[in-house]
């Protein structure tokens, strides 16, 4: 198993004028700690269980941006971007230049979006469950086509891209990570369109890899060709065997990377300890 660094909380004890410095120290560690890849939320409040929507939240891709220059071997991705937040074109163009200034280690992570009142508070349109698959699917179509380099019109339902033009092209084929567990639409579109999905643990778990499993079945493709990651919340006062536990049991269903967080993760030391989980966790 691999394990990734999660970043969802920007309230650093010294405020908004000490974030970069400890945002900057925080990427290097991990980076040089052997994390796989450094992961922000793509929100513009901050969520319920981290903290009330006031505290600091930084722009997702910006900060990617910041940390991109502050590491040298993680891959850099959001878990997740909501579709809604940004046109597609603007968002492949975004995730492109990620690649090329990071040296080739962008992955774009997208999921249907969730949070109606950051969306309302900030004037973005935030339509109906239904129609937020439609477009996150419209999405999908239109990063394969730009990763593609093609720039034929798109005609699509809810967006229409008269020349998709993507220059500089990404460095590498930009991989996507779908976030969600839908059995019906999400878990179908990680089947036909992406490299990676993220699953929340719990007992359901096992289940939802089996309905993605029955999906690449029907979409004739290879299982084991998908990425099959996590996310979890890490007791900062546990030992590094105590947090062994919870991710030997995640890797026994056949989640292969794990987000990790921690609170408090500003704290001297915090990130030096959740890095001894990547050599223990190694073999799993």
């Amino acid at each position: 198993m691999k394990i990734a660094l999660q970043i969802p909380d920007f309230t650093t004890p010294g405020g908004p004028a000490t974030l970069g410095p400890e945002l900057a120290r925080v990427a290097r560690v991990a980076d040089e700690a052997g994390f796989e890849a450094i992961a922000v939320m793509d929100h513009f409040f901050q969520i319920g269980g981290v903290g009330p929507p006031e505290n600091e939240m930084l722009e997702a891709y910006t900060t990617l941006g910041f940390l991109a220059a502050h590491t040298t071997r993680a891959q850099l991705v959001t878990v997740m971007t909501g579709v809604v937040y940004r046109h597609p074109g603007i968002l492949i163009k975004q995730v492109s230049t990620l690649d090329v200034l990071s040296g080739g280690r962008a992955m774009l992570g997208i999921g249907a979006a969730w949070n109606e009142d950051e969306s309302r508070g900030l004037g973005v349109p935030f339509p109906p469950v239904a129609e937020r698959f439609e477009r996150l699917e419209e999405t999908l179509l239109i990063a394969q086509q730009m990763f593609d380099g093609d720039e034929s019109p798109i005609e699509g339902r809810h967006y229409q891209l008269g020349r998709p033009l993507n220059s500089p092209a990404p460095l590498h084929r930009v991989p996507i990570m779908i976030g969600g567990g839908g059995e019906k639409k999400t878990l179908r579109m990680v089947a036909k369109y992406a490299q990676a999905c993220n699953l929340f643990p719990g007992p359901e778990l096992a289940r939802k890899l089996d309905v993605l499993k029955e999906h690449c079945e029907r979409e004739g493709r290879d299982y084991d060709e998908i990425h099959k990651t996590s996310i979890s919340s890490l007791d900062p006062t546990a030992s590094v065997a105590e947090l062994v536990e919870p991710l030997s049991e995640l890797a026994a269903v056949g989640i292969e990377m794990v987000y990790v967080n921690t609170s408090n993760l500003w704290e001297p030391g915090r990130v030096e300890q959740l890095a001894k989980l990547v050599p223990a966790v190694a073999d799993l």
